[in-house]
């Protein structure tokens, strides 16, 4: 475990390597408890290193057998070994061969970084700085080698042997019970992106051929009697790469494309090169274990890391620092694939939910950090919201500002002016000035300064004139290491909506630079006035979330019920939707009785009975925004308790004063007769059951019996887990004999309990740890697999604010707890537990003195925190 005095990096420290490793050959001879690893490195001199300089590798938890250069076993006094550094004081001077061997235990390895091994199966995860646990190397992915990998194991137990890239060789070793296979990959990678899988593992295939005619094996690996759950998968991973030849031009580029399941794992997936690793839930489904929420999600996440071969493995990033460079850029091509396979607006309103819930406060917290950081002690702590889903709409900025046609320009610039290279922000944004001659230095600001801007807009009309002025202004508050902060380059997609829905015209117009529909706004003030404008509009702003900024505006609420009925945008109907929930929720927080609540009530009523909207937008539109978003929105002196039971009251008034609404769509919504996750029918259920949850708010008999019965009859996990949910969470009659049900039919599937398991963790109660920590000792939950606790306590953390932001502090201090309980073995999965801490200074007085107790004792332990948990308790509390 690296130790708490880890050093801090910083950006403007970074300097090339002074050697180049130009070749890896690998060997693994697979024991559970002593894994031998023979590294052989092919190193030379860079250019401007001094002849015999020392070489220093990185190392982690390692036990050296034994070093040689060039078949020479070094002299002890050749070299200084330690777990965590190998020193060879001076190397040949030009090239030379390292030979290093040595011994890990694969069983122990808890962390799930490095080789482990977790139900029989041998697996790796080395990003970010996982290879140094596995070998002595230059751990850093501006370090881009070849990779020829022999794996040797006991062949009952191991009969399938997979590594990177294409495979070369394979059979059994003479006079012995195991067997070996050698795989090798062409393209020069980081470490980070090296794999190695071994087990007994079943596989399903498909054959792929790319747009150029070159033939490709696609195997989905998992553990035995999961082989009919891997359909969506394999499909979807089809569908990534037609899709990603035909909108950016990029084949495949080896012959067999694989990807392994494992249950014990740390992250959603991993873009090995050639071998994707992948956390069973993003790869198994059938109607009976997965939502529609989950297809969607493998869907997406299949996609996201096949997309990596070009953005990220292809390209890579120069340093951590650089890491919104793939996974934001990723991201970007993730959403842009589901919204061609689906609603893009639909998707659009669920990418800014996920932004919104995940992002924003961590912009608006002790946890702040621009899009490329510039220092950091843990780089594991850096996989954050900010990264992958801001970094996202950083491109998706670009592409705004340049129009599909200039974006696809500089894109393809990119990938033949960067390929096989380890690239930085600069290179990529100098790729779209080059290609649409354009400047983009002032849009750069976006990488580098944190915070979400607010953006205040006024709108007054002049009949006389004709005109319509438009005031914006943009501020942004100070952040941890940046008290001031310069304009934005904000992209503002708008409308001018006049009396008939339809948007105005405008002759012309001054004080910005706009094209179109598209408004630049580059100052901390401008005033733009519209000409031309026949009639009194309703601006429509941020039309398609075109920066990701909060909007204060000064519409009334008739104004914006006018929107929420009228706007061609619909992204901007469901956000007028959302911006008067939140508005009426707060002032039902403060005790107050909001002016115009029955008219949006009403025209709630009308949204939820548009037959003209897309199912999945009815059922988004409905959607009250999360107690947490509430807190999000008033962001000092918070009390969680007055939160919840203003949004309870509502809910509840809304289901009572449009029960027949809902109950007639819910009557009325026809399923097909067979299951399918398609767009379309996934829709349809949401509605269905967005209905069912305000009926169920209204809390009579019928909705309860007709809850009980909607669980009853379901014949897919979407409807049987939505029914649930409503049952358990309004504690309607029924609640407790269906969660038995659902227990009783998922016990043996670990990915259904896991969604159990969260249900339960919601539930309203008056000693919520207590129910906690009885769930702890369920057979269901295990504190070694990631997924039961990011389900569990996770779920917890996120969707029991009451509980866990309880004013007698039992949820911080069960929060410290559990942090410190989990740092002796997986710091990752601690340190991101830890991260639920990093709203606390926005809750009122009483709660901010026990949060800030709790995070002080984690500090005061007795115990040597791991630099994952330190670092963010450290940047909580300051």
């Amino acid at each position: 475990m690296r130790s708490e005095t880890a050093q801090l990096i910083k950006l403007e420290d970074y300097k090339e390597t002074p050697y180049v490793i130009e070749n890896v050959s690998l060997v693994f001879k697979l024991q559970p408890e002593a894994t031998e690893v023979i590294s052989t490195l092919t190193l030379s001199k860079r250019k401007g290193t001094k002849v015999g300089a020392p070489l220093e590798l990185d190392g982690d938890d390692l036990t050296l057998v034994s070093a040689a250069i060039d078949g020479a076993v070094l002299a002890k006094e050749a070299y200084e070994a330690s777990p965590a550094k190998l020193v060879v004081h001076t190397p040949p001077a030009d090239t030379f061969k390292l030979e290093v061997v040595t011994k890990v235990n694969p069983t122990t390895n808890t962390k799930l970084e490095g080789l482990y091994l977790s139900q029989g199966i041998y697996c790796t995860q080395c990003e970010a700085e996982g290879f140094r646990r596995i070998t002595y190397y230059y751990d850093r992915p501006d370090v881009l080698s070849v990779f020829t990998t022999r794996i040797e194991a006991d062949k009952a137990t191991n009969p399938i042997l997979l590594g990177n890239g294409n495979p070369q060789d394979a059979g059994d070793i003479e006079g012995t019970d195991r067997h070996f296979a050698v795989w090798h990959d062409p393209h020069p990678k980081p470490a980070y992106l090296f794999a190695l899988v071994a087990g007994d593992l079943a596989c399903t295939s498909e054959k792929y051929t790319t747009a150029s005619g070159k033939p490709v094996d696609l195997n989905i690996y998992v553990e035995k009697g999961n082989e009919d759950r891997t359909d969506w998968s394999m499909d979807s991973l089809i569908r990534s790469m037609r899709w990603d030849e035909k909108v950016f031009g990029r084949e495949y580029d080896l012959d067999v494309f694989n990807i392994v399941a494992v249950s014990a794992f740390n992250m959603g997936a991993m873009e090995n090169k050639g071998l994707n690793i992948f956390n069973d839930k993003y790869i198994l489904a059938d109607s009976d274990t997965a939502t529609d929420v989950d297809y969607e999600g493998i869907e997406t996440v299949v996609a996201h890391e096949y997309f990596h071969n070009w953005t990220g493995n292809r390209i890579t990033c120069r340093e951590w620092f650089q890491l919104c460079l793939k996974e934001g850029l990723t991201v970007f091509r993730d959403q842009e694939f589901s919204s061609d396979e689906r609603s893009r607006p639909v998707k659009r309103i669920a990418d800014v939910i996920r932004l919104k819930s995940r992002q924003f406060p961590e912009d608006q917290g002790p946890l702040s950090h621009p899009v490329r950081p510039t220092e950091y002690k843990e780089i594991n702590n850096f996989y954050t919201a900010t990264v992958y889903d801001k970094g996202a709409e950083l491109v998706r900025m670009i592409k705004t500002i340049l129009g599909a046609d200039g974006f696809r320009k500089g894109m393809d610039l990119y990938f033949e002016r960067h390929d096989g290279d380890a690239s930085t922000i600069e290179d990529f944004l100098k790729c779209f000035e080059d290609a649409n001659k354009l400047d983009l230095s002032h849009f750069s600001l976006w990488y580098h300064q944190s915070g979400t801007p607010f953006v205040k807009a006024n709108g007054s009309y002049d009949e006389a004139a004709k005109t319509f002025t438009l005031e914006l202004e943009q501020n942004t508050a100070a952040t941890p290491g940046q008290d001031e902060k310069k304009p934005f380059f904000i992209p503002v997609r708008f409308g001018l909506v006049g009396p008939n829905g339809d948007d105005l015209a405008y002759t012309s117009v001054e004080g910005a630079e706009v094209d179109g529909d598209l408004l630049h706004l580059t100052e901390d003030k401008q005033t733009v006035v519209f000409h031309g404008i026949g009639s009194k509009p309703v601006p429509s702003l941020l039309r398609e979330f075109s920066a990701p900024v909060k909007l204060e505006s000064t519409l009334s609420r008739e104004d914006q019920i006018f929107l929420m009925r009228h706007d061609i945008d619909p992204f901007n109907r469901w956000q007028a939707t959302q911006t008067l929930m939140t508005e009426l929720l707060i002032e039902l927080t403060n005790g107050e009785e909001p002016a115009g609540k029955d008219a949006f009530i009403e025209a709630l009523g009308h949204m939820a009975e548009d037959e003209n909207l897309d199912y999945a937008f009815r059922g988004f539109g409905l959607m009250l925004p999360s107690e947490q978003d509430i807190a999000l929105e008033i962001g000092k002196e918070v009390d969680t308790d007055a939160i919840g039971k203003a949004r309870d009251a509502f809910s509840k008034e809304i289901g009572v004063t449009l029960y027949d609404t809902f109950k007639r769509i819910y009557d009325a919504m026809e399923m097909p007769a067979t299951f399918s996750p398609d767009a379309l029918s996934a829709g349809k259920r949401a509605l269905k059951l967005r209905c069912l949850s305000y009926l169920g708010a209204a809390q009579t008999e019928e909705s309860a019996t007709l809850t009980k019965a909607h669980f009853d009859n379901a014949d897919n996990m979407t409807d049987r887990m939505g029914a649930l949910t409503v049952l358990v969470i309004w504690q309607l009659a029924g609640a407790q004999d269906a969660l038995k049900a659902f227990e009783a039919r998922h016990k043996d599937t670990a990915l259904a309990m896991d969604k159990w398991l969260s249900i339960a963790a919601r539930a309203p109660s008056e000693d919520a740890i207590a129910a906690i920590r009885t769930l702890t000792e369920h057979p269901a939950f295990s504190w070694d697999n990631p997924n039961r606790i990011y389900a569990l306590i996770g779920g917890f953390l996120g969707g029991n604010t009451r509980g866990f932001h309880a004013a007698d502090g039992s949820g911080y201090d069960y929060l410290a707890e559990i942090t410190l309980q989990l740092d002796k073995t997986n710091p990752q999965v601690a340190s991101r537990m830890a991260k639920s801490f990093g709203t606390w200074k926005n809750m009122n007085a009483e709660r901010r003195v026990k949060a800030e107790a709790a995070l002080k004792r984690i500090l005061a332990a007795d115990q040597q925190l791991s630099t994952d948990v330190k670092e963010i308790v450290e940047l909580c509390l300051d």
